[in-house]
């Protein structure tokens, strides 16, 4: 087939790529930069930005199935800018589906469309954990309406399929490790509260894997057609332990310093008030949305996207950690 990959040149953009070119696919990759690594293993690379309406439905061309995984990631932004990349974006992918007869579209979203504050989620699924309300952050608020854009983009001629991958890692990764090891080295890394919140994460394979997976079940009409999945490596750990394991692995301080959930809730009030005043550069170091996040229990079940599109994470944690800390040599 012909591919279309949004977001191509990123972390998981480019592991989905690999993937698809391993099995022989033809990968077009819609970018804002330029990747040497995809000449290198033959994607074509078509350089625009999603607000673009006109580049979207031109990159389609000839496809016959989209994986659109670009979007405005990150904890601080203006929301005009989330709601441009993030739903304006997607509903440019959606009507180039339409207008180049695409009949599979695979979108990348985030369990973060599910938050509701304090509230825990143990072996959550679609159908039991609900969208969330009065969302703090744009990045979430924004994919939240996404995806109900694209699962409702679902009919007799269009196929969709929504993945909520949670907190994705490993070798290539140039975000969540390396910030987290930049923190732990200049003594500036505390866990929200006890740390002892069990969470889920993602190896980079396993979720590409399931990105692959659903693309092969996906079709109109198809059991996952129109339907949300939370995506995980399925071994839900302390957030003390994973992060630790994170950090040994390259080679980076062990933490083990807390602060108390309502300090840290109240220092991302005070944050968020203050560069939204000055303006500061850069991302606030805590936020409301993330203290909430950072203490709370989120752990998924597997079992949906197991049935439905024979997904089975095959890098465990502790395979993925070992090939992050081989990596490093």
């Amino acid at each position: 087939m012909k591919i279309l990959v949004t977001g191509g040149g990123g972390f998981l953009g480019q592991a989905l790529c690999r993937g698809l070119r391993a099995r022989g696919h033809e990968v077009v990759s819609f970018n804002r930069g330029h990747y040497p690594a995809l000449d290198a293993i033959g994607v074509t690379q078509m350089q625009g930005d999603l607000a673009q309406r006109d580049a979207v439905i031109a990159a389609a061309h000839g496809c016959d199935a989209v994986l659109h995984n670009a979007a405005k990631a990150g904890a601080w932004g203006s929301y005009e800018s989330y709601h441009q990349a993030n739903v304006m974006g997607t509903q440019h992918v959606v009507e180039a589906c339409r207008a180049q007869g695409v009949r599979r579209l695979v979108y990348t979203s985030t369990p973060s469309v599910t938050h509701r504050a304090t509230h825990p989620v143990e072996g959550g699924t679609a159908d039991t954990v609900p969208y969330g309300e009065h969302l703090k952050a744009p990045y979430a608020a924004t994919k939240l309406i996404a995806e109900k854009a694209v699962l409702g983009a679902n009919d007799a001629g269009l196929a969709t399929v929504a993945l909520r991958p949670r907190l994705i890692w490993g070798v290539g990764d140039n975000q969540l490790v390396p910030r987290l090891a930049e923190r732990a080295r200049a003594g500036r890394l505390r866990f929200v509260g006890d740390g002892l919140n069990r969470i889920d994460t993602t190896y980079i394979d396993n979720a590409a894997q399931a990105h692959l997976d659903a693309l092969d079940h996906l079709d109109v009409g198809a059991t996952c057609a129109g339907r949300a999945y939370f995506i995980s490596n399925g071994e839900p750990r302390s957030v003390r332990e994973i992060v630790n394991a994170l950090l040994q692995a390259v080679g980076a301080p062990q933490v083990s310093g807390s602060v108390p959930f309502p300090v840290a809730y109240a220092l991302g009030t005070v944050c968020e008030g203050l560069w939204h005043l000055l303006p500061l550069r850069g991302e606030p170091p805590m936020t409301r949305f993330l203290a909430e996040q950072l203490s709370t229990t989120h752990w998924y079940d597997m079992g949906p996207a197991r049935s439905d599109f024979g997904y089975v994470p095959r890098v465990s944690i502790d395979e993925g950690l070992a090939r992050l800390a081989a990596s490093r040599g």
